[in-house]
């Protein structure tokens, strides 16, 4: 199989890595795992585990896609999600591990040994998966996008008004599993037209919206 390139999702993740950077050197990313309650060498563990496991994407199953489409698409002041390659009749629908299986074990991690109330957790998924699903947009050629600091802030509100002491656990929760589930889960049913060959729920891994916005959740909050 012929693989296309595009400078546009190496664009992007050279911008995030140096956000990222940023964030290393002003310590931020070293509060926002104590703020989960991971030690400093716990928290660069996972996020350098999610980095490498980014390029993995474990196949989940085919559908049938309709023909292919322009790809080029006003995606400015959006975050895509997607990897698309040479177009066949087919897309696979798979699931990331750097950007979404490691995630949604954290999240179970996080929920299992900081039982956060589970009302709450309830009301802030719930909030952020719906804003999600009516931020996103099937974007022809390339896959879902949204604009990437309205799930954050959704997590951030709901987890401060809702919380408490536990609302950076809340955030991170309900910012992760809000995006996977409502700009990725509930976005299926629009894949056969995107004209991609390949689905990754998780995106392109530890750079993606689900894992970003996880973080921006906490720090956030």
């Amino acid at each position: 199989m012929r693989y296309s390139f595009s400078l546009l999702p190496l664009f992007l993740l050279l911008c995030l890595l140096g956000m990222l950077m940023a964030m290393v050197q002003l310590g931020l990313i070293s509060i926002t795992f104590q703020k989960l309650g991971l030690s400093n060498s716990s928290g660069i563990l996972l996020l350098f585990a999610s980095l490498l496991s980014s390029i993995i994407n474990i196949p989940i199953m085919a559908v049938e896609t309709d023909q292919p489409v322009n790809p080029e698409q006003n995606i400015r002041n959006f975050m895509l999600h997607r990897v698309t390659n040479q177009f066949n009749h087919k897309i696979i629908i798979a699931i990331n591990v750097g950007g979404g299986v490691i995630p949604i074990l954290f999240c179970l991690y996080l929920f299992l040994h900081r039982s956060p109330a589970f009302i709450e957790t309830s009301i802030c998924l719930i909030a952020v998966t719906l804003v999600s699903y009516l931020f996103s947009r099937p974007v022809p050629g390339v896959g879902i996008g949204m604009p990437i600091l309205v799930a954050p802030l959704t997590a951030a509100i709901s987890a401060i008004a809702l919380g408490g002491e536990q609302r950076a656990t809340l955030a991170y929760i309900a910012g992760t599993l809000g995006v996977l589930i409502g700009a990725d889960l509930l976005r299926l049913k629009n894949v056969r037209h995107l004209g991609a060959t390949m689905v990754s729920i998780g995106g392109a891994g530890t750079f993606d919206g689900i894992f970003i916005t996880g973080l921006l959740a906490v720090l956030l909050t």
